[in-house]
């Protein structure tokens, strides 16, 4: 199977073909993997549904062991579609403390950070 992304692909009702486009994807199309929900009230204020997320947004857990944690973004993992939170963290056997990769349709934002001009505007357009 060729390891080749295509933009001709629409869909696929076969889950490998939907991994392997997710896998192959370029950068621009992943930064759209990354989207999170917004949360009423900015629902509301931005007239949005989601945006992608970016390091130093505040987001709530919303499914699994860490359901009801807020924390800040500490990094956006493109490559694997993974988000870091802040204080969501395992412990290993030794004490060690690892950071839990979380998958962005797991979260919800609750506070934007709209330092970046750019980003501003994407939101702030209707």
């Amino acid at each position: 199977m060729k390891s080749i992304f295509s933009t001709s692909w629409k869909s696929s009702k076969q889950p490998r073909k939907q991994r392997k486009y997710r896998h192959n994807a370029p950068a621009h199309i992943k930064k759209k993997f990354v989207s999170v929900n917004l949360s009423k009230e900015l629902r509301e204020k931005h007239a949005k549904r989601n945006v992608p997320v970016v390091k130093g947004d505040k987001v709530k857990v919303l499914r699994g062991q860490y359901k009801g944690k807020t924390g800040e973004v500490e990094r956006v993992d493109l490559r694997n579609i993974k988000i870091i939170v802040q204080g969501v963290e395992n412990i290993k056997k030794d004490g060690t403390k690892v950071p839990y990769p979380l998958d962005p349709s797991n979260l919800m934002i609750t506070e934007l950070k709209i330092d970046d001009k750019k980003r501003k505007a994407s939101i702030e357009r209707k």
